[in-house]
């Protein structure tokens, strides 16, 4: 199949800019900013059709070259673009105008604060698009977001702006981290069914474990993850295993810590009190708390990035990691094995997670009216130096 040509219109900035376009109006272009510019004449150009259905945009370093500003300047007008269902991007492929919607495409809004801040979500997505069933199909990228106080504001910006452009769908991550979580993701997914736009739920529920809101959730069994994760531990001779987590972190947390439970139940060790203990990783305080209350021979950190702070801190206090205390994390995200100490962890395949996230979508498309369902991936212990058996080389196990 011969690729389309990357369609080359004359985008340079000084004609364009002396002639003052009619959607400029009397503005001086010097007053105009310089993405601004730049979306109004890919926009006109699009609109036009000088650039049709299935072109490709120049790539963002030329457009840059052209009208003389960054790449992210050009970014944000091509996001604008893309906002407006007018392109598409894909990785390694460019982006492309899209046509007019026909009765079997559909296109779907990413609803994810996380997205850029946390990293299994960028994989997933790419998991989406890499789906042969996305093929028809096309993605609106919501943008990274501001701190967590900022990202409630504009979750819910990007959910009104999504509902304008009446997309097909939706895919949500909820929020955590917030004392308004709960409050700001009910309302964004009531918002979507007013609007008739069904909704999956990646990674999570808004609800509070163990219950369930009605949207469907595409992820990994985060019991089980906890479970195979402690019970590997316990396996290795740890005898007082300690869980550490964020405070207001999201359901598949409090998932994980029941998983847990349950594998220190199964054990029947000596372990009498509970070691669950939530707080920031990075506060010299609560790892001291957690050191003087636990006596911890190891610790389960609720995911990777929790686990990489508790071991900075016990580092920093002389503690080795993990002669002293072992230490293990769940996600298996890039650098887990960058680590002083490389982190053994519980992998997820987040690229299966969102081929599934799209086949759900789909499904309820088709048939509005299938119950709830949760479509949970299995995860696998993938062994290295922090939880002490010293695996050569990293391996996983099923």
């Amino acid at each position: 199949m011969k690729k389309k040509p990357v369609h080359r219109i004359d985008t340079s900035p000084s004609p364009a800019v002396e002639s003052q376009p009619k959607s400029r109006s009397r503005k001086d272009s010097s007053t105009t900013p310089k993405y601004r510019q730049v979306f109004e004449d890919l926009h006109s150009a699009i609109k036009a059709g000088i650039l049709r259905r299935g072109d490709r945009l120049p790539s963002e370093a030329e457009l840059g070259e052209r009208y003389n500003t960054s790449r992210i300047t050009v970014a944000k007008a091509v996001h604008e673009l893309q906002l407006q269902g007018l392109v598409s991007r894909r990785p390694g492929a460019g982006t492309h105008v899209l046509a007019p919607l026909a009765s079997a495409d559909h296109v779907f809004g990413l609803l994810i604060p996380d997205l850029g801040r946390t990293e299994i979500f960028e994989p997933i997505c790419n998991g989406m698009m890499r789906s042969p069933l996305s093929r028809p199909h096309s993605l609106l990228w919501g943008h990274s977001m501001g701190e967590f106080a900022q990202q409630q504001k504009e979750a819910e910006q990007l959910c009104h702006k999504y509902i304008a452009q009446r997309v097909s769908g939706v895919f949500f991550a909820p929020l955590e981290f917030t004392p308004e979580k709960d409050i700001v993701n009910r309302r964004i997914a009531s918002a979507f069914d007013r609007a008739g736009i069904p909704v999956v739920l990646l990674d999570r529920c808004y609800a509070p474990y163990p219950r369930r809101s009605k949207y469907d959730l595409v992820g990994i069994d985060n019991r089980s993850a906890g479970f195979l994760i402690t019970q590997h531990l316990l396996q290795h001779g740890a005898k007082r295993i300690a869980f550490v987590a964020r405070r207001l972190s999201a359901s598949t947390v409090h998932g994980r810590i029941a998983g847990y439970r349950e594998a220190l139940l199964a054990r029947g060790g000596n372990q009498q009190h509970d070691l669950v203990r939530l707080g920031d990783p990075e506060d010299p305080k609560f790892l001291q708390t957690i050191l003087k209350d636990c006596h911890p021979d190891a610790i389960v950190c609720a995911n990777d990035i929790t686990a990489a702070r508790i071991m900075q801190g016990l580092t920093a206090r002389g503690i080795r990691v993990p002669e002293e205390i072992r230490i293990v994390g769940i996600d298996d995200v890039k650098y887990a094995s960058l680590l002083p100490v490389p982190l053994t962890t519980q992998h997820q395949n987040c690229a299966d997670i969102g081929a599934m996230a799209i086949a759900t979508m789909l499904q309820r498309l088709e048939k509005p009216d299938l119950p709830t369902r949760d479509i949970l991936l299995q995860t696998k212990t993938v062994l290295r130096s922090s939880c002490g058996t010293h695996p050569s080389p990293t391996h996983k196990l099923t």
